[in-house]
């Protein structure tokens, strides 16, 4: 098999700064007030009739040297603020780890968890095996697969530095929603267009998804997005010019992070639900049309 794992190494390095919150220099945080747009963390945030504020800004709306009573503090997509704005993050991150030690231990099951369009290596004798032979959990076992201590190195660090704003910034559903469907998205264009016998491997959809997500996030909270723009310019680059990067992956990760974080963090806060699902769902539509069409031509 013309396998080529890592399919989709990404040299996810980032040198984005997490902001703090202005009253607790201590505590990184990817929220900010609606009114002054300092960032601010869990404690400091209180409810507002569009999003949340800082304590000083709601002192001086109501005239008082006291804010009013308040519901709980929501993020800036609309979901609810937890305590450990890097939960999913860290299990997600467990979870990569946890199955690069068991293809360690069992250097056989890459062949049977990777990214694989279809491989019949011995038509009549051995099955075919592959996503167009129905076996479409490669399309999601591979985002969560590693063969190399680099390529997982590279990804994981990705991960825990992007992956901690958004979560604090989009809540941890539509956090987790953003990177499982990058990661699909990642997949789909993979399958779509990459050899049918060519293997990829790799979280690197599912992290450009949040390299997308980070540049429009600081967009709307009007940060300085030269860090986060220079750092993607440099991933693509390498995805670009070095051999046996999967760069499909790539870049249909990023495609569909942008596309989910422009509706995570741009809805309506009147249909804000509904358009943020929506956007969701189109992501998913799209990815799994691309996958139908490909399991088409190739059977």
């Amino acid at each position: 098999m013309d396998q080529q794992p890592p399919g989709d190494r990404a040299a996810s390095g980032s040198g984005v700064p997490t902001p703090t919150c202005y009253r607790h220099p201590d505590r990184e945080t990817g929220i900010g007030c609606t009114r002054c747009e300092r960032p601010i963390c869990p404690e400091c945030m209180v409810s507002a009739s569009v999003g949340f504020q800082c304590p000083d800004c709601v002192r001086e709306g109501s005239g008082t040297g006291h804010h009013p009573a308040a519901g709980r503090p929501r993020t800036l997509a609309g979901g609810s603020v937890a305590a450990d704005p890097r939960l999913v993050t860290k299990i997600l991150l467990g979870i990569n780890l946890a199955v690069f030690l068991l293809v360690t231990i069992r250097p056989t099951l890459v062949n049977d968890l990777t990214l694989l369009g279809r491989w019949d290596p011995a038509p009549m004798l051995v099955p075919a095996t592959g996503v167009a032979e129905g076996e479409w959990y490669r399309l999601v076992t591979s985002m969560f697969l590693h063969q190399e201590a680099v390529h997982i190195a590279f990804n994981m660090l990705g991960l825990w530095w992007l992956g901690g704003q958004l979560e604090a910034a989009l809540g941890r559903s539509r956090y987790l929603a953003l990177y499982l469907l990058s990661g699909l998205a990642g997949s789909a264009l993979t399958y779509l267009l990459a050899a049918p016998g060519q293997g990829s491997l790799g979280a690197s959809g599912a992290v450009y998804g949040l390299f997308g997500a980070t540049a429009v996030l600081m967009r709307r909270m009007n940060y300085d997005m030269r860090p986060v723009l220079v750092l993607l310019a440099i991933n693509l680059f390498f995805t670009f010019r070095w051999d046996g990067i999967a760069w499909e992956a790539h870049v249909g990760g990023l495609v569909a992070g942008v596309a989910i974080a422009i509706g995570m963090v741009h809805a309506p806060r009147e249909r804000r639900t509904a358009v943020q699902a929506g956007t969701c769902a189109l992501v998913l539509l799209v990815s799994l049309g691309l996958i139908v069409v490909r399991t088409i031509a190739l059977t």
